[in-house]
């Protein structure tokens, strides 16, 4: 606590504190986590992260002490406001996890993230003490089972750690990924870690031989600064590593070199940070197309620097991070520092992270009757990329990467959103899907008689706009929704079919509806068309049932008596009681031998079987922890049966490149392919191959072959 002790302005402040610790340590006695350490021991390390991490005062170190007081013991928010004031209540409240009872429709999760980031609408600081507090969850997450770790490393990965990077705790943000990466791909994590230190050596040889000559140009310039080699994160590695599907001797931008200097009064930080810019590219030659300005245009979250990539010694591409000791705390600290120096520094960019912050809140106050939707909605708020385009009078405004000149009308006015018909971008018209570019100046051409249509959310990405359109779509929903209510009936009668939940359910699945309402309104709006109701309703279920498993608790005496049945048949119905419930994920497709979760779908009660590197299965797990399953998924070898697979391959065109792909595949590994599909243009090779596999083994061992094919660039696997 002493930590905490000196950020006290007076005695007054200490004495604050320390009511709070006592009260803490009275309503905790007795208790202890999953881990066995005693409970008190959680805030405790909650205020320090507050206080050493993050560098909040006084009030958040008393919320951060008593945030499961309310949660875990007889106290209450009333009892709170009593003892420690109006704001405190307040704050332990927001902290405070939903009690009650919620219906089928309802993730209990999605109620809780959203009272959480209400109140963002009123004080910022309760977010910032529960990533606080998430960030020690995670980092004592060994003692939690394993369907626990995949509950709360879904919810980090999808929501936590791009909320932590939105408001600028960058360093926290890569803690929370590589914490989830150690939990949930433990071998792959310990392995690039051990790779990273191997090439430790050389990698800091390699540094001080590219920073010395940088060393001397700015020493000789009069700047005062310290300058450093980050490596990159093992958790941002992997991901490049899965993206490109590569091995770790491929990555070649393992580090950065960083140079955080103090500016003096005149000329400008700008000024000052293109002069260094200007001595490091005067030793190293920039590679023009890698050079990010975010001192003239910072990131939305107030995240300056200037970045350039620089050729270096032995034909090294090295990244160059160049940024002052205020753009430094604010890029370390987020909100905290950006508030230190909001009232120091007075400028057009310290404004980026209020009008964030705004943007946010607006989004918050939109209504809305859905949780999950809500998270959703927040969650697109949260993107990492962003470009900065103009308006026809040259006003800067950042939006997510990938975003249309829709998402722009909206990010405007709801008003000019709803009523958009096209645009013109850079003075020329183009259709009002068009993706922006950053540097885009956008003008947007709007009609009395325009109305915002449902396939507009397939091509806006922001959640303001994406709220606007379903808002506007609400208040036709009602009528849609009575209208295909009848239409379905009379169809249905028509065809003398029962209206019963089967055949809901059915429509449902085939129309890709989340609900009976959605299907009722999709069919009442004509977006849902009946012509072929007959042939869903009177055909089987297309789902893809998984022959090839096996369910049993992940402990020592399951896996025993698993591998001692492993032949009798008997023992597997018994070990698997549900066998028809349990279907392939179409949105990853695993095949035999990958890594699987099983998630209940807490409707059909099927349990769908997911590849662990899934990203909508970290979308579950956020809203519907509890329907993780807690068995482990693993596949048996007691039946054989092709999957499709598709593979992406890339590569220098030549004569008989197609013929070498066709001789791996069928006569090195016998398979049979079901689809090619190959272009070349300007001496380039790239297509798509589908064919059937026995599992992620096999498939594989095709592709380690393929790489070794003359000419071949790129061979990876798609989803």
């Amino acid at each position: 606590m002493e930590s905490c002790k000196k950020i006290c302005k007076n005695e007054a402040d200490w004495n604050f504190i320390k009511r709070a610790f006592f009260l803490a340590k009275e309503a905790h006695q007795g208790v202890r986590r999953r881990s066995g350490e005693p409970y008190l021991l959680h805030p405790i390390a909650v205020a320090q992260i507050v206080v050493n991490e993050i560098g909040l005062g006084v009030k958040s170190v008393v919320a951060s002490l008593l945030h499961d007081v309310v949660e875990d013991t007889d106290y209450t928010v009333e009892d709170m406001e009593h003892i420690f004031g109006p704001k405190i209540a307040s704050m332990v409240d927001g902290l405070t996890k939903m009690s009650g009872v919620f219906n089928a429709d309802t993730s209990q999760q999605a109620e809780y993230f959203r009272k959480v980031l209400l109140t963002l609408s009123d004080d910022v600081r309760v977010i910032l003490i529960k990533i606080a507090d998430r960030l020690h969850n995670m980092r004592t997450l060994g003692s939690m089972p394993q369907n626990k770790q995949i509950k709360i490393t879904g919810e980090t990965i999808y929501l936590f750690a791009p909320l932590a990077y939105r408001l600028g705790l960058y360093a926290i943000k890569t803690e929370l990924e590589d914490l989830c990466m150690k939990y949930r791909f433990p071998k792959e994590y310990e392995e690039i870690q051990r790779q990273i230190d191997e090439t430790s050596a050389a990698r800091e040889e390699y540094i001080r031989k590219f920073n010395a000559p940088i060393i001397e140009a700015l020493d000789r310039n009069g700047f005062k600064y310290e300058i450093s080699g980050r490596i990159k994160s093992v958790y941002s590695i992997w991901t490049k590593m899965m993206r490109k599907q590569i091995p770790f001797s491929e990555i070649y931008d393992l580090f950065a070199i960083r140079v955080v200097f103090q500016p003096t009064d005149f000329p400008s930080e700008k000024t000052q940070c293109w002069q260094i810019y200007s001595s490091i590219t005067d030793i190293y030659t920039p590679k023009p197309d890698r050079l990010r300005d975010w001192i003239s245009i910072p990131k939305a979250n107030g995240y300056e620097a200037l970045h350039s990539t620089v050729m270096g010694p032995d034909g090294i591409w090295v990244e160059v991070q160049i940024r002052t000791q205020r753009m430094e705390d604010v890029a370390e600290r987020g909100f905290a520092a950006h508030w230190k120096y909001k009232h120091v520094t007075i400028s057009h960019d310290e404004d980026e992270f209020d009008k964030w912050l705004k943007m946010i809140r607006t989004a918050l106050d939109s209504p809305t009757q859905n949780a999950i939707d809500f998270l959703d909605n927040f969650k697109l708020s949260l993107y990492t990329s962003e470009i900065a385009v103009f308006t026809p009078k040259g006003e800067a405004r950042h939006l997510p990467y990938g975003a249309t000149a829709l998402d722009f009308a909206y990010d405007v006015h709801t008003k000019i959103g709803n009523g958009a018909i096209g645009a013109k971008i850079n003075h020329k018209i183009m259709p009002i899907t068009t993706p922006l570019s950053s540097g885009d100046q956008v003008e947007i051409i709007t009609a009395e008689s325009a109305r915002p249509k449902a396939e507009w959310l397939e091509y806006v990405i922001t959640a303001k706009a994406k709220q606007a359109i379903k808002n506007f779509l609400k208040r036709e929903q009602e009528h849609n929704l009575q209208r295909g209510l009848q239409m379905l009936d009379e169809r249905l009668a028509q065809l003398n079919i029962t209206p019963n939940h089967r055949v809901i359910r059915k429509l449902i699945e085939a129309y890709e509806c989340s609900n009976k309402d959605e299907l009722y309104t999709k069919i009442g709006a004509g977006i849902v068309s009946l012509d072929n109701l007959e042939k869903i309703v009177k055909t089987n279920s297309k789902n893809k049932i998984l022959k090839f498993w096996t369910l049993f608790i992940k402990d020592d005496d399951n896996e025993k008596e698993a591998e001692s049945n492993q032949n009798n048949e008997a023992s597997k119905q018994k070990s698997n009681p549900d066998n028809q419930h349990l279907v392939i994920a179409e949105c990853c497709h695993p095949l035999p031998g990958d890594s699987v979760v099983g998630y209940k779908d807490p409707i059909t009660h099927q349990i769908i079987v997911h590849k662990a590197t899934c990203d909508e299965l970290n979308r579950l797990a956020s809203q519907h922890g509890d329907c993780i399953v807690k068995e482990a998924i693993q596949w048996s070898q007691y039946k054989t049966q092709s999957s499709l697979a598709t593979i992406e391959v890339v590569g220098i065109d030549r004569m008989g490149l197609l013929i070498d792909l066709a001789n791996v595949v069928t006569n090195d590994f016998s398979v049979n392919m079901r689809q090619v599909n190959i272009q070349t243009h300007d001496g380039i090779f790239e297509g798509t191959l589908s064919m059937y596999v026995r599992d992620a083994e096999s498939l594989n061992a095709i592709l380690d072959r393929m790489r070794r094919i003359k000419g071949m660039e790129s061979v990876k696997r798609m989803d």
